[in-house]
């Protein structure tokens, strides 16, 4: 029963330890699991330490160098603000310069619709000969305009010869079959009058007469129709080739015309003559604007060696970083601010540095020191070990 609980009962949880977090803040030196008399775990101990102080050694210089350059600058606002009046007004109008021509800058920078550099330097290239660039491109276009228009009114006759030759060729068609009626009907007329003539003796004297002048007349017209049709069928069809002709060579001007603009197109990028007037302008007001904003950063890079000039003259240590701070010297408000920030900064260093001078340096050196004294009988070997680290970390 025993057996068969242990194998089927319900197994209890076991508590897992409890481990307390540490303060990662906190340097803590532990020799409780050092055994001390390990050559090698002494040795690695005593480095630990020395490592320690190096690395404190290294963040003391950079914070120190931090340091300095956050006194230098609030020593320099001190010296700033205690300029005299006319000493100070002459500061405030570089720095007001300089803000004035900072935003006529953004305010370039910033604008919308900024031509392309690719699209300003093809403009640039094209600038000496735009006019007669432009000449050509207009040229050809109002050339092909003229050209299409001959070819559509070409067209247009085109169509009216061939319809007007339809139309005679009905009327040939037609003549030719009235001709075949007419002789039809006089010879009908002709044995009819003969039957009256000898079956009925009949005077038919004036019907021969009447038949021969109704068919002579009906086919002289005829006639007359149909030659007349034909010569002007044979005008058509000249007046047809003729113009063929004259297509054939108004295709080829309009064909070579229009190679001709599909590759000032492409020389200039532009799809039409009136696009690269446009461009033209917008290259112009482009050109004036990069010239104002040349001139400004000419000013602009003036006002600012005059600003250092005057820093330098008032003992400032660092009058570079002004340069970026013209607001703090014409608004007081700004400039406490900055002091403000710069104070809590300074703050925030010596912390560090005392954290690492007294904190991290401070204890390993006392833990080394406490070593020598705990363990006399080891302490020639960690000298040893303090003085070949020094030699190699100098």
């Amino acid at each position: 029963m025993n057996l068969f609980k242990k194998l089927f009962g319900k197994k209890k949880k076991t508590e897992e330890p409890v481990y307390e977090v540490e303060d990662w803040n906190q340097i803590v030196y532990d020799r409780e699991d050092l055994q001390i008399n390990d050559k090698e775990q002494r040795q690695e101990y005593v480095k630990g330490c020395l490592e320690q102080i190096a690395e404190a050694s290294r963040e003391l210089e950079n914070l120190q160098f931090e340091y300095n350059m956050v006194t230098s600058y609030l020593k320099d606002m001190e010296e700033i603000e205690a300029l005299p009046e006319e000493e100070r007004e002459e500061l405030e109008t570089c720095a007001r310069k300089i803000e004035t021509l900072e935003e006529q800058q953004s305010g370039y920078k910033n604008r919308k619709h900024r031509m392309s550099e690719d699209k300003y330097r093809q403009m640039e290239r094209l600038e000496a000969e735009y006019q007669e660039s432009y000449e050509k491109l207009i040229q050809a276009e109002e050339y092909q305009d003229l050209v299409k228009r001959d070819l559509r009114k070409l067209d247009g006759e085109r169509q009216a010869y061939h319809f007007r030759r339809s139309e005679l060729r009905h009327i040939i068609a037609d003549t030719r079959a009235m001709t075949i009626v007419c002789t039809v009907a006089v010879i009908v007329c002709i044995l009819a009058l003969l039957v009256l003539q000898y079956g009925f003796e009949m005077n038919t004297k004036p019907g021969y007469l009447a038949a021969a002048a109704v068919g002579a007349a009906a086919i002289t017209a005829i006639f007359v129709k149909h030659n007349d049709s034909v010569k002007e069928l044979e005008r058509v069809e000249n007046g047809i080739g003729r113009i063929i002709r004259l297509q054939n060579t108004v295709k080829i001007r309009y064909v070579n015309n229009t190679n001709l603009l599909e590759y000032l197109y492409m020389k200039y990028r532009v799809q039409s003559a009136g696009e690269l007037v446009k461009t033209w302008q917008q290259y112009q007001e482009e050109k004036e604007e990069r010239r104002s904003f040349q001139q400004a950063e000419w000013q602009l890079d003036q006002c600012q060696q005059d600003l250092l000039r005057v820093l330098r003259r008032y003992q400032v240590k660092d009058p570079m970083i002004w340069l970026h701070q013209t607001a703090a010297i014409l608004d007081k408000k700004e400039m406490v601010e900055i002091r403000h920030n710069l104070i809590i900064r300074r703050q925030s260093l010596r912390r560090r540095m005392d954290y690492n001078k007294e904190m991290i340096a401070g204890k390993a050196q006392a833990e080394i020191k406490d070593l020598v004294e705990t363990y006399p009988k080891y302490a020639k070997e960690i000298l040893n070990i303090v003085g070949e680290y020094e030699k190699d970390f100098s």
